[in-house]
């Protein structure tokens, strides 16, 4: 079920948009529903990304150096 959002730009942002969809021949929807997507897989990568590094810390892993000390 599709669900309509309405969101207020301020006007610089709402240029650079109508410029970027001109470009790219896309539509304000198809441009927000991408950019939605792409902001909340980024912010679950980030999630896993700190539950690593917290783990690699227990485990004495702060630098790359240990990270390749630990493989070699």
């Amino acid at each position: 079920m599709r669900q309509a959002l309405t969101i207020s730009l301020p006007e610089s942002i709402n240029k650079q948009l109508n410029r970027y969809i001109k470009e790219e021949n896309t539509t304000r929807s198809d441009f927000v529903r991408e950019a939605i997507s792409n902001h909340l897989y980024f912010k679950k990568l980030q999630k896993i990304r700190n539950k690593m590094i917290l783990f690699a810390q227990s485990q004495g892993i702060f630098t790359d150096e240990d990270v390749f000390s630990k493989i070699s």
